[in-house]
Parts: structure tokens; C-alpha cells; sequence
């Protein structure tokens, strides 16, 4: 770049993050009582909260507090613990509890919280040459994801996240690797693996320089034909691909990838339309469309957030306009505060079918309502009636075995399940499958 356009570049607006410490000073802008914000403080004790200056400043409709869905998105709420567990908390917390007690009933708490859900610690993980490598998941064949030990924050949490172990500060529930040499060697002895997915966290908290040294490696295994990388930042710092520092050389990475033949996806995290909307942010989208990489729109259903027809058809329309791809509807994971945001399974469906019929074919690349259970990627088809049954009607889109990949089966209808192990066979039988059991 010529030293004029860089000088004619425009200033990068200053990240600032917000976290727990900052929370009260940031509720001053709403009307809540002594008790509303003490009980917010609680939950964030035990669960993460992180967000920053684009969030606060032009995301948020502070006028629609509570109710505006960033908010809800961002901010810790009262009822993403059981009551029990925000009042022992909230009591710690008024007692000025020591830093260690409040750790240890905020420890206690998680562990009730299935932090690794689908065997993310123990069936995942993969071995090579006898060691287990904790930073790798290797749930597909085809597949592996690659979570890099400086990328496991993110510009902002989602209260929602079923990957808030990685942000709790427990060395023993995270997920993360900085031994590049081994993940690349396992990979070699693997050539069935054709895809590798970077995330955490968001790998894109990470400078370029640093994102270079787990990218170019994988350019020099032949058997690795794409490469995504999982990010928020997007929707929560638009200007990781403007105006930062290293804006520019983090695009022509990207360009460097796409020249090698591979395949490049962005696979770009969006809750809410309300995150598409700032000029930014679809500046931003052009700019990576421009280096040749795909951008692929996912996000799960979220109860108080995006659980209407409405919000999910704009979202879906405006990425498909913006030259992005709607990829997948996820349910909430059966993990953290899943009582508090998850939605039926019913209603899933009949949120994502009211949303598919409102958007153009191009629109309709979606898959959804998905669930990443302990099987695989389970999708829900519909509801019908067969031989005087209600049931729903599913299918594995990926699957640990690949022999269940594409084959329907049935669940007997239950309007009260909210994931995969909620669900029992239909017609009596004591499995969905031959090798899909319940459970």
C-alpha cells in the first residue's frame, strides 16, 4: 500500500472492552433497582460478561432497555441462573465475600451447568502419537476444528454462548492449543480430514501476525481444501476489517488463501438484524467479499432475542443482499443458561418454517432448527402425522458416524422438548436408528 492511501486511510476508532468490573457504572444509563443490579452482578460471578465501546455505543437501543435485544444479547439477566443460585451469589457479593470463596460457589455453580456438552472433552478430543491434543476437536471425519490459544476471547460474550467455559478463567474447561508443529503433523497423518475450522473464542481478537502463523501451515498440507474461521466480530467490531491497525494485511491473508486454491468461509456469527444495520458493518462485508472469501451466516434461536419469524427473515434477507450466505439456525445448546434462552423445539420449527416461506430461494441455502448433539448435527424437518402418531420428523445432517448422515427418522412429539436428549423414538421403538440410540 502507498504511503498516500495509507495516510488517507481513516482512524481506527479505539477498541475498548467492558467487563464485570465495569458493569455497574454501565447499568447507570438504565432505571433498575439496588436488587435488579445486584443480581445482574451475581450472574456475571458465574458467567462471562465482556462487551466494548461499538456494542455500548451503536448496537444498543438504551431507550428500549431491557427489552432491546442487544441488550439482552450482551447483558447479563437475572433469570440465566436458577434463583438459588443468583441469591448465594448475591449474598457473597453483599457480605464482600473473599475473591476465593466467591470462586469456589461460582466453580460449584458451573460444574451444574454442563460446561462441555456432545463429548467436547473426552470423545472429541483427538490423539496422536499417544498424547491427547486438548486443543483439537475431531468430532467429524472430515472435519477439525482448531482453537488457538491466543484467540479464546472475544470483542464481545454472548449471554447465550455455549462456549462460556473458555471465558470463565478455569484452566481445566478450556479448550486451546498454541503447538502449531503437532496440530500440523496430526493432520498429515489424517488426509481424511479435508476441512479445518479456527475458533474459539473469536481467532479474529488475534493480531494478523499471529493468525498468519496458524494459517500458512495449513496451506502446505495438500489435503486440506478449506479453511473457515469462526468469528463475532462482524456483528461486535466491524472494524477488525476497516480501519485497525492491521485491517489490510489481515485481507490479503485471506487473499492468500483464496490464491492457494483453497476454499475461505468467514463463518460470520449473527443473532439480530440490528447488527446489520451501521454502514460499517457492510463495509466490512464488501471488503471480505473482495478478497474472494465466502462469508456464511449462522446464529442460534434464542428465547427474548430473535425467537420471532419476523427477525429471522430480515436477518437471512439482508445477508443474502449483502452477498452473504445464510448457513445455519442453531437450538441452544443444552449447555449454561439453555433454561433460560432455549426455545421448544415446536416453536423452533415453527419460527424457521414462517421465516423460510417469507425469503427467496437465495435465502434458502439455511438449514435449520439445528441441534450439535452427541451425534451429530441433528436437523428438525417438521411435525406430521404417521399412522395416527404426531411426531417430528428429523434428520443427521453430520454425524460422528457417516453412515447416519441424510437417513429420517422419528421422534414422538413432545411440545416441551427443548434438545436432542428431551426427545424419545416414535411408534414405541427403543431406538431412533441402528446405531442412533436415545440418549
Amino acid at each position: 500500500m502507498s504511503s498516500a492511501l495509507h495516510l488517507a486511510r481513516p482512524t481506527s476508532p479505539r477498541f475498548r472492552a467492558f467487563t464485570p468490573r465495569d458493569l455497574d457504572g454501565l447499568l447507570q444509563r438504565v432505571s433498575l433497582t439496588d436488587d435488579q443490579r445486584l443480581a445482574l452482578r451475581a450472574v456475571s460471578s458465574v458467567l462471562p460478561f465482556r462487551t466494548n465501546t461499538y456494542v455500548i455505543d451503536e448496537l444498543i437501543d438504551w431507550s428500549a432497555v431491557p427489552d432491546d435485544p442487544i441488550f439482552r444479547l450482551t447483558f447479563p439477566q437475572a433469570g440465566m441462573l436458577p434463583a438459588p443460585d443468583v441469591r448465594r451469589m448475591a449474598d457473597l457479593l453483599l457480605k464482600d465475600a473473599s475473591r476465593a470463596e466467591i470462586q469456589r460457589a461460582a466453580h460449584e455453580i458451573r460444574m451444574k451447568l454442563n460446561p462441555h456438552p456432545s463429548g467436547q472433552l473426552d470423545a472429541n478430543v483427538p490423539v496422536h502419537e499417544g498424547r491427547r491434543l486438548t486443543g483439537l476437536q475431531h468430532k467429524y471425519p472430515e472435519t477439525v476444528l482448531i482453537f488457538p490459544r491466543q484467540g479464546q476471547t472475544c470483542h464481545a460474550y454472548c449471554t447465550y454462548c455455549f462456549r462460556w467455559p473458555q471465558f470463565v478463567g478455569e484452566a481445566d474447561l478450556r479448550i486451546a492449543t498454541d503447538d502449531i508443529a503437532t496440530t500440523s503433523a496430526y493432520l498429515r497423518a489424517h488426509p481424511e480430514v479435508t476441512s479445518t475450522l479456527i475458533t474459539g473464542g473469536d481467532p479474529l481478537v488475534m493480531s494478523t501476525e499471529v493468525l498468519r502463523r496458524y494459517v500458512e501451515p495449513l496451506l502446505e498440507i495438500d489435503t486440506v481444501r478449506s479453511i473457515r474461521i469462526g468469528t463475532k466480530s462482524l456483528a461486535f467490531w466491524p472494524y477488525r476489517f476497516t480501519t485497525d491497525r492491521d485491517a489490510d494485511d489481515l485481507l490479503r491473508l485471506f487473499e492468500k488463501v483464496v490464491a492457494s486454491g483453497r476454499h475461505l468461509a468467514l463463518m460470520a456469527h449473527f443473532t439480530h438484524p440490528q447488527e446489520l444495520r451501521p454502514q460499517v458493518v457492510r463495509d466490512a462485508m464488501r471488503r471480505v467479499r473482495g478478497t474472494g472469501a465466502v462469508i456464511r451466516c449462522q446464529g442460534p434461536l434464542v428465547a427474548g432475542i430473535n425467537d420471532s419469524a419476523e427477525a429471522w427473515a430480515e436477518l437471512w434477507d439482508v445477508t443474502t443482499t449483502l452477498g452473504a450466505v445464510p448457513y445455519y439456525q442453531f437450538v441452544e445448546r443444552d449447555t449454561g443458561p439453555q433454561g433460560y434462552f432455549g426455545v421448544p423445539l415446536a416453536r423452533g420449527h415453527q419460527i424457521f418454517r414462517d421465516a423460510y416461506a417469507r425469503v427467496s430461494g437465495l435465502a434458502r441455502t439455511v438449514r435449520g432448527p439445528v441441534m450439535s448433539a452427541m451425534p451429530g448435527k441433528v436437523c428438525v424437518d417438521g411435525v406430521a402425522e404417521i399412522a395416527g402418531e404426531k411426531v417430528f420428523v428429523l434428520h443427521l445432517i453430520q454425524a460422528r458416524d457417516p453412515e447416519l448422515v441424510d437417513r429420517p427418522f422419528f421422534a414422538a412429539y413432545d411440545e416441551g422438548a427443548t434438545w436432542f436428549t428431551d426427545l424419545k423414538p416414535a411408534f414405541g421403538l427403543s431406538r431412533f436408528l441402528p446405531g442412533l440410540d436415545v440418549g
